[in-house]
């Protein structure tokens, strides 16, 4: 199977540290987040890696190589104008022939890749989303009205709502809906779909997931020790990684 990472943002919400890294060699312990991505997918028996780069993308491809010392190829493409969030799968649609994966290129998690598979053909659509729960805290009170009378009122409460993982399962006709040459992000290729009454579909993951973009997210994969293993929040317990 072939994945997509996408690995062409500026990583603005770690600035001042992105100022000097992209977000994919971001250190978690004593390893870059995209060595800690691309091992994940070797375990799931990915052998086929597409990179899109564009910020400080000659980082990326000096610290990875071609793959071979993970057991992976990997092919690399370069944004010379940012492409948004899907935008480069137009510069490999010709090479995407089968069902593959997309990923953001700063995800931590132990996603279960052959159940998320086996969801998405189970339903036989072309578009199948990674979801998990997250609750955010609102530092406001939150007021409900109607007709501009209160009928509800919370104080600072934690609203809890499915998010979307940045893992995505497609099929190639997906790409037809990707502009060449243009800002294309993953908003836009939903609105076109559901626009055209084409079947979105989800897949709700229960376990570990964080987003290395966000600040509490990177905080956290350093206290679970990620690079040593992969943390349970079960047992707050770490499973080793196999032997290379």
């Amino acid at each position: 199977m072939q994945a997509v990472i996408q690995a062409g943002g500026k990583g603005t919400r770690l600035r001042p540290y992105t100022t000097i890294l992209p977000k994919p060699l971001m250190p978690v312990g004593s390893k870059p987040v995209l060595e800690l991505l691309l091992k994940w997918l070797r375990r799931n028996d990915v052998h086929e890696v597409y990179v899109t780069t564009g910020y400080l993308g000659h980082l990326i491809r000096s610290v990875c190589g071609d793959g071979r010392q993970w057991g992976l190829r990997i092919i690399y493409t370069d944004e010379r104008e940012p492409l948004g969030t899907v935008g480069a799968l137009g510069l490999i649609r010709q090479e995407l022939d089968d069902t593959f994966l997309v990923l953001n290129g700063d995800v931590l998690t132990d996603l279960n890749l052959s159940a998320f598979l086996g969801k998405h053909r189970s339903h036989g659509g072309s578009l199948t989303i990674a979801t998990t729960q997250r609750s955010t805290h609102m530092d406001f009170g939150v007021i409900e009205t109607v007709d501009g009378r209160v009928v509800r009122f919370r104080e600072k409460p934690s609203l809890n709502q499915i998010v979307s993982m940045g893992i995505y399962c497609m099929e190639p006709e997906v790409l037809d809906h990707i502009p060449d040459g243009v800002p294309f992000g993953f908003d836009d290729l939903m609105v076109c779909m559901m626009g055209k009454r084409l079947p979105v579909h989800t897949f709700l993951h229960q376990g570990c997931w964080l987003d290395i973009g966000r600040v509490e997210d990177f905080q956290k994969a350093q206290e679970l020790g990620w690079d040593e293993g992969v943390p349970s929040y079960e047992t707050g317990l770490l499973v080793p990684e196999p032997a290379e």
